[in-house]
């Protein structure tokens, strides 16, 4: 059987490999040379309007650090659909994980100074989120792999309960007692004096779950389920275990992701990532990434991010009202998964 991504699975063995295919036939076959043209024209087009204020390194660095947290979720988000399953709760699991991480750092802290922490606090915070996150993402595979309900119901009360619990832990109020190491280090810091610390973070966790994703065992069993589970369960495919697993790891890089928001803005921000869930998933198909499953990458998922962070940066240089930037975003998203579908009627005529 061949999977609708770079992927086989040889039924007699159970193994699966990677078909042998050349770069670009597998960037060519998909729609991101498309969304990477559809990135490279948005910044030719503010580079012309504005080249003093868009050109900039101050541009650069704040567009970097505004998609680095949206990109680690994106990550996850990506084995999640090519999996053919969705997570709507990842905003939501980023709230709470920071919320936790803040809490247990301002329990530890100094009385006499809460923001005075030193690492030791730091790490502890850190453990925390991840483990909140995680805690999270297990819940949603079990009841998704195990209890076989729908991906779609689990995450959506997911996003509700752990927004909820977020709140009424911190009395709906924001924690703004990070430690000053944590933020000077982490949140603004830099390395060779231009690169900030979290873009090197995000980029860390970005060629990983590439890495993953295109050269292990993981990564092609992750394709060989979302293009046809039944074939992947009689492959000998553990599925069940291999799902849990893939929410488990959406749910760390949330944890993630909430203690870097945390460390950048210096709070919670328990209102500001309403709509995370949805920009990633936006992000995430915008890069070919396919709903329908067995198909999709992490690199096009980093071009996918770029966009609304490009479209967004690009308003606000221009004086547009920022109403613009979702109306954009969705038409450029709704062509990508018309695109998609009628790559998938025409591979299926022939």
């Amino acid at each position: 059987m061949t999977t609708r991504s770079e992927s086989t699975v040889d039924i007699a063995n159970g193994d699966v490999e990677p078909t042998r295919r050349s770069l670009w036939q597998r960037v060519s076959g998909s729609n991101t040379v498309w969304i990477a043209l559809v990135l490279v024209a948005l910044i030719v087009v503010f580079s012309i309007a504005r080249p003093d204020a868009f050109l900039t390194l101050f541009t650069a660095q704040t567009l970097l650090i505004e998609a680095a947290v949206l990109l680690v979720l994106g990550v996850g988000m990506t084995f999640v659909i090519i999996t053919s399953g969705i997570d709507l709760s990842v905003g939501s699991v980023l709230i709470f994980a920071g919320v936790m991480a803040a809490k247990t750092m301002e329990g530890l802290s100094p009385r006499s100074d809460s923001t005075g922490a030193g690492w030791g606090v730091i790490l502890v915070g850190l453990l925390v989120a991840l483990v909140s996150g995680g805690a999270w993402g297990l819940v949603n595979g079990l009841l998704i792999a195990r209890a076989k309900i729908p991906p779609l119901i689990v995450t959506l009360g997911s996003f509700g309960a752990a927004l909820g619990a977020a709140q009424l832990i911190t009395d709906g109020s924001d924690v703004r007692t990070v430690p000053k190491a944590l933020a000077r280090t982490l949140g603004s810091g830099t390395s060779l004096g231009v690169v900030p610390n979290l873009v090197i973070l995000a980029v860390l966790i970005t060629v990983v779950g590439d890495l993953v994703l295109r050269t292990t065992r993981f990564g092609r069993y992750t394709y060989a389920i979302g293009s046809n589970e039944e074939a992947a369960r009689r492959a000998g495919i553990a599925v069940t275990r291999h799902l849990v697993t893939v929410y488990l790891m959406v749910g760390v890089l949330a944890g993630l992701a909430g203690f870097m928001s945390l460390a950048y803005f210096r709070t919670t921000t328990i209102s500001g990532h309403s709509t995370d869930n949805l920009n990633v998933i936006a992000a995430v198909v915008l890069g070919g990434t396919s709903l329908f499953g067995g198909m999709g990458s992490i690199i096009g998922t980093v071009i996918g991010i770029f966009i609304p962070a490009v479209l967004t940066k690009g308003f606000v240089i221009l004086h547009v009202q920022a109403f613009w930037q979702p109306i954009a975003v969705s038409a450029v998203l709704v062509a990508a998964v018309w695109f998609d579908q009628v790559r998938r009627r025409a591979r299926d005529q022939s």
